[in-house]
């Protein structure tokens, strides 16, 4: 007659090695996916039970999903995976989840909350059931269960007991695994963000200004987050001209910069050769009315004459610019266009002849919809008042930005800012 008082010691011994060997598997790794696999192949081998799983929490659809499902056949557990989730309250796993307090079923087909639909699909049959809560520091985590007892008909509480102290183990090991795993998301988002930011920045004109003849073309943008939607260029469309463009992407971030970056390599091409700034920006227009929905652009372009000094300037869209003259501070607003890329129409041209010493200020609404701690707008008219006593001043845009920075103080930025500056007679 075989010693049952020995047969449970020596489980109650091998499930006290398995808790040892659940802490070693902890401490050696954390890989989320890595992690919950060895512990339940290890709880379900020396449980010496047919299957177990564990289900995630999702919190953006409030459902739990199969993460983990090692049954006697590796196509259940795949099938669990790409057709199963609960919703909380649904299941023995969801009302385990939805109370988050364990439970243990000893006949699964006499209990009104077992879910059938997964056995259906992978025609094993489960008897009894532990389902444990995952619970960390921010709440529910997910549910672990284990399924089928190999060698009794059903589950014992000390079975519970182990598996309680076990799942305990594994939510904390979890949720460290689910901080690093967002750690290195964070990580790899900010070098990504870094790396577009400096493919963003080739760009841009290399040198933030750039004499041609007797002009002086000078431009300073700053994103609001590391890429952004402004830009600005020098060209020269024609020998004898300077070309100076600047341009506002709706919205920020990532997807702005990506336009940006068609914006730029599209204006280059239709800039060369041709000295109307008004046909340039009908043909960019053309080129970008296949943009995604509510993606658009606003710009100026002006192009100089080097030998008389005047400058044709087109606008779609955009802010004012600046005259400045030695008698004080002029706001242009010419006939304009809509924003580039909304609909097919031309872009009226307006002719202004500058005098030695003359300067153009141009800017994106970054700068004048800047916003204090208390949510406080700068304001264009301002900027206008700043750009007047100081346009004497040589490095005019850098006083701006400063000017704009001080305001904003700790605030955080909410929109790209640029300022570019074409300067005649240097």
């Amino acid at each position: 007659m075989p010693d049952y008082r020995l047969t449970e010691l020596e489980k109650k011994i091998d499930d006290l090695k398995m808790l040892m060997d659940v802490s070693a598997i902890i401490s050696s790794t954390l890989d989320l996916g890595e992690l919950t696999a060895l512990v339940m192949e290890k709880a379900k081998h020396v449980m010496r039970a047919d299957a177990c799983s564990i289900l995630l929490f999702n919190r953006k659809t409030g459902r739990l999903e199969f993460d983990v499902a090692l049954c006697t056949d590796a196509r259940d557990g795949e099938i669990l995976r790409q057709q199963v989730t609960l919703e909380l309250g649904e299941g023995i796993a969801g009302w385990v989840a939805e109370h988050q307090e364990p439970v243990l079923v000893k006949n699964a087909a006499d209990d009104s909350r077992f879910f059938t639909r997964a056995d259906a699909l992978t025609g094993f049959t489960t008897k009894s059931i532990i389902a444990v809560p995952l619970v960390g520091r921010e709440g529910l985590i997910g549910v672990a269960e284990i399924m089928n007892p190999r060698e009794r008909d059903s589950f014992s509480g000390h079975d519970l007991e182990i598996f309680l102290a076990l799942c305990r183990q594994v939510a904390v090991a979890m949720e460290n695994a689910l901080y690093h795993k967002d750690a290195l998301e964070r990580q790899r988002l900010r070098q990504e963000l870094e790396l577009a930011a400096t493919i963003q920045q080739s760009f841009l004109p290399v040198s933030p200004v750039k004499e041609m003849g007797p002009f002086r073309l000078t431009g300073i943008t700053i994103p609001a987050k590391h890429v952004g939607g402004d830009l600005y260029d020098f060209v020269e469309p024609l020998p004898g001209k300077a070309g100076l463009f600047i341009g506002d992407i709706s919205g920020k971030g990532v997807s702005a910069a990506l336009f940006m970056a068609k914006v730029m390599g599209d204006f280059r091409y239709q800039a060369h050769g041709i000295a109307d700034p008004g046909m340039v920006l009908q043909r960019l227009n053309q080129q970008l009315s296949d943009t995604p929905r509510g993606m658009f652009l606003t710009a100026i372009y002006a192009i100089a004459d080097q030998q008389t000094g005047s400058v044709a300037v087109a606008v779609a869209g955009h802010p004012p610019l600046l005259w400045i003259t030695a008698e004080g501070v002029t706001v242009l607003r010419p006939d304009a266009g809509p924003p580039v890329g909304i609909c097919d129409t031309d872009f009226p041209v307006k002719e202004i002849m500058l005098a030695p010493g003359d300067r153009l200020i141009m800017m994106t609404d970054g700068v004048f919809d800047a916003r204090d701690c208390n949510g406080l707008r700068l304001g264009f008219d301002e900027v206008v008042s700043f750009v007047g006593h100081n346009r004497q001043q040589d490095c005019l845009p850098e006083l701006m930005v400063g000017r704009v920075s001080e305001f904003v103080g700790d605030a955080e930025r909410a929109d790209d800012l640029t300022i570019v500056e074409m300067r005649y007679g240097v």
